[in-house]
Parts: structure tokens; C-alpha cells; sequence
């Protein structure tokens, strides 16, 4: 099944408006040809006063779809879906995280996996004990300092071992 184009295009004029052809919003079809979506992609579109997303179903949209109104194609990775639906939900939360507002600090945003680089730390919380498995003793130390070394070292050795991938971007920054 191919999506046909003239509902499509109806829908993309209804949002666009009458905007002029250089002002045309940013349009993107989810499809597994596109540009993996990523950290850096979803805080460039963040920035974007307006977005559009298709997504095509089963065998995708017609191509004139494609060539005419699309401006970016994106997939969230390499594997095959029924239809684009899922993948603009993972985009619409990715991308709608990263506006101001959204997440009650945007400090939180700094310290999470993928932005320094790196993915994050282990995480704790109360408990300081449970079933005997204890929390590390520097992070109840209160020496601001060595618990951020525990984190930065903790950090890079996770990455080392789950996303080894991630190292060559992290020391070529």
C-alpha cells in the first residue's frame, strides 16, 4: 500500500498555510531511507519555529510527496515499522523535551546521556541499603568534587563497555 498524494498534500497545505515557497516549514518523512535520528538532530529541530511530520504506512507515501513537500527524510534506526507513527512519537518527545519549559530544570537536560558525549552514570536513591546492596559510599560523602570525578569515571566506563562507538565522537570534541 502507498499513501496517495493528494490527501497528504491537502493536510501539509491546511498546516503550512500560504506561506511563501523559501518559507516552506520543515517538513520531514519518517522512513527507514532517512538520516538516523540522534541527540544533535532533535536539538537542531527544537530550534525550528515550525515542524511537519509525515509518516507513511506500510509501503510509504508517493513520491511526489517525497520530491515536493518533504525537506527531511528521518528513521530511528534500522529496522522496519508498519508505519512512520511510532517513529514521529519517539521525534515529538525527543524534540519537545528540549524546549524551555518542558522539563522542570533545564540543568537536567546538561547531565543526561548522549549531550556530554558520554552516557550517563549509575543512578541511586533511598535506600542507602536495600537486600544488601549498598549505594557507593562517595556519592553519600557529600564532597561535591569527588562525587563528579565518580560520575565523569563511571560515565566513561560505561561507555567504554555498552557504546564503545560513542568514544571516537567524545574524544574528537
Amino acid at each position: 500500500m502507498v499513501l496517495k498524494p493528494e490527501p497528504i498534500f491537502r493536510a501539509w497545505e491546511a498546516i503550512a498555510g500560504n506561506q511563501e515557497i523559501n518559507e516552506k516549514p520543515r517538513t520531514i518523512l519518517l522512513c527507514p531511507q532517512g538520516k538516523v535520528f540522534n541527540q544533535k538532530l532533535a536539538s537542531e529541530l527544537a530550534q525550528e519555529k515550525q515542524l511537519i511530520l509525515i509518516c507513511g504506512h506500510y509501503e510509504g507515501v508517493d513520491e511526489r510527496v517525497r520530491s515536493h513537500l518533504v525537506t527531511d527524510e528521518v528513521s530511528i534506526g534500522d529496522f522496519i515499522l508498519t508505519g512512520g507513527e511510532l517513529g514521529a512519537l519517539v521525534l515529538i518527545d525527543a524534540i519537545t523535551r528540549l524546549l524551555p519549559g518542558v522539563l522542570g530544570t533545564e540543568q537536567s537536560l546538561f547531565e543526561e546521556s548522549f549531550n556530554r558525549g558520554l552516557l550517563e552514570y549509575p543512578q541511586y536513591t533511598r535506600p542507602r541499603e536495600f537486600r544488601g546492596l549498598e549505594v557507593p559510599e562517595v556519592l553519600l560523602s557529600g564532597n561535591h568534587k569527588r562525587i563528579e570525578e565518580w560520575r565523569r569515571d563511571q560515565a566513561m566506563k560505561r561507555t567504554k563497555e555498552r557504546r564503545p562507538d560513542l568514544l571516537k565522537e567524545f574524544f574528537k570534541g
